[in-house]
């Protein structure tokens, strides 16, 4: 997660806004307790990517829109909704520092192939394959979620030192009258077995992420409102 530690250090995280400021923009997200037993930590890939069961970091951060502000035309198809959304965290503003970021470093001949420019991935249906910015891959896309692996290039397809794996997912609540969006967050180290119970980042990481959470959710949900 060394784009967390960029991140923090370029804008000391109070630049993005004011404290003040970035609590009311983003109030409406909350994290909630992740259970054990999440399909996050039960599929095949975090089996393959973390074979020693690594302790991890994760979260789940939820965040609801009544239907009457989402757009008439994502609620005709079920699998639009999580699309919208998803291609709302990668083309937003929410992801705009870390996306220019990655392509100072990492854009050229042979990552042409990945989704770099903020018209393109707000356009994708992100079909598994995908590879977003040398940072990140669909690997699972089903009606109502998302998930791609983090951590290193996708280029790199055995198991890594610092891996990880993230949700995109909603959900259309009709008796409560609201879409429920989701992001959920899985980190682990990969090679080598970790003794004891050391997480893979250290507390102020882990703040710095959520904080980042809150703000790519909210990038995010705007992408799918009217």
């Amino acid at each position: 997660m060394g784009v967390i530690r960029t991140l923090v250090a370029f804008t000391g995280y109070s630049g993005l806004a004011t404290v003040g400021a970035f609590t009311i923009f983003t109030r409406r997200s909350k994290f909630v307790p992740l259970s054990p037993t999440d399909y996050i930590f039960n599929n095949t890939f975090f089996a393959r990517y973390n074979p020693d069961t690594n302790p991890t970091m994760n979260d789940l951060c939820v965040r609801t829109v009544p239907l009457t502000q989402i757009r008439p035309e994502l609620l005709e198809k079920e699998e639009r909704l999580v699309e919208a959304f998803c291609a709302g965290v990668w083309g937003g503003l929410g992801y705009a520092f870390q996306r220019r970021y990655l392509e100072r470093k990492y854009r050229g001949a042979n990552t042409s192939h990945q989704l770099w420019d903020a018209p393109a991935l707000k356009s994708s249906n992100y079909p598994i394959g995908t590879q977003i910015t040398d940072h990140f891959e669909v690997l699972s896309h089903t009606p109502n979620s998302i998930i791609v692996r983090c951590g290193d290039s996708p280029m790199k397809k055995d198991v890594r030192a610092s891996d990880g794996l993230f949700e995109m997912a909603a959900f259309v609540r009709e008796e409560e009258g609201v879409a429920e969006f989701q992001l959920k967050s899985c980190f682990y180290q990969g090679l080598g077995k970790v003794e004891g119970s050391t997480r893979p980042m250290p507390a102020w990481m882990e703040w710095a992420h959520r904080q980042y959470t809150k703000l790519w959710m909210e990038s995010a949900v705007r992408n799918v409102m009217r």
